[in-house]
């Protein structure tokens, strides 16, 4: 048996396909897990979507930000942007069993000794509250009130999470943080409006991985989310968005010796 990490898909089944011929996947024998923005942007999120339930039990996905996305735009909460590329979903003949299966997703997985998220994780936060928060999220998602989460998740406040924090603010923080996380300041007040790679980092800011004593600092954690930042291999931090919708590369790190695989991507979105 073989564990591996799939980075952001964003709608781009045809290099996944071809990303799992290349590691000669046996949904019977290995495990992949999926690092979130399933969909959008790319042009078959329907048959990414597609794929992943077929694969059964041998995939598992943590959700990201288009993803939730997709769910609020089909809860009637959002209108889509010029560029969502998710009317394949919306008008689906199986619409509701997609979004089912999407909304029962997990927010964050700790497996084999691995955190995986979306986005990224408050310094903050140690595992345990890291995942206590998620399954929070996850509830809201499977409940009768997602709804009703969905009208009010977007927004870049509160930006520093406070554990006192309550209703669609203490959501709407857990959301941005695991889901939309890249640079924080070290006692994690977040920032949204810089997608760039640290090279240059706002002000104040540094990646939230970097922030010195991170109370998740001893552990292994696997994100996406962050294009512009790249593949990023360090000892207990491994990004994994390489910008496949951008035409960059659609990667996969494998859990037991850490080799790198990875195809060649169209360009589907230009960037901006």
């Amino acid at each position: 048996m073989s564990v591996y990490w799939v980075g952001d898909l964003q709608g781009c089944d045809a290099p996944l396909g071809q990303l799992l011929d290349q590691i000669g996947f046996s949904p019977s024998r290995d495990h992949l897990y999926v690092l979130g923005d399933l969909v959008n942007r790319g042009p078959s999120s329907l048959s990414v979507l597609q794929r992943l339930i077929q694969l059964g039990a041998s995939v598992e996905c943590v959700l990201g930000n288009h993803d939730l996305h997709l769910l609020a735009l089909a809860a009637g909460a959002r209108e889509p942007s010029r560029t969502d590329t998710l009317d394949d979903i919306l008008n689906a003949d199986k619409q509701q069993e997609l979004l089912d299966w999407l909304r029962h997703q997990p927010i964050a997985i700790y497996k084999h000794e691995v955190l995986m998220v979306h986005a990224g994780v408050l310094p903050q936060w140690t595992l345990g509250t890291a995942l206590e928060l998620a399954q929070d999220i996850e509830k809201v998602l499977r409940g009768p009130d997602a709804t009703e989460f969905f009208m009010h998740m977007y927004g870049n406040e509160p930006a520093r999470w406070d554990d006192d924090l309550q209703g669609a603010a203490r959501l709407r923080c857990i959301v941005n943080a695991l889901t939309r996380l890249r640079y924080c300041t070290p006692d994690g007040e977040m920032e949204f409006a810089t997608k760039e790679s640290p090279g240059v980092p706002p002000a104040g800011y540094v990646p939230w991985f970097a922030v010195p004593g991170r109370k998740t600092a001893n552990l292994t954690v696997v994100f996406g989310h962050w294009s512009t930042l790249g593949l990023t291999m360090q000892p207990n931090v491994i990004g994994l968005d390489t910008g496949c919708v951008w035409g960059g590369k659609l990667t996969a790190v494998r859990l037991s010796d850490r080799k790198l695989l990875q195809v060649d991507c169209p360009q589907y979105q230009q960037p901006g």
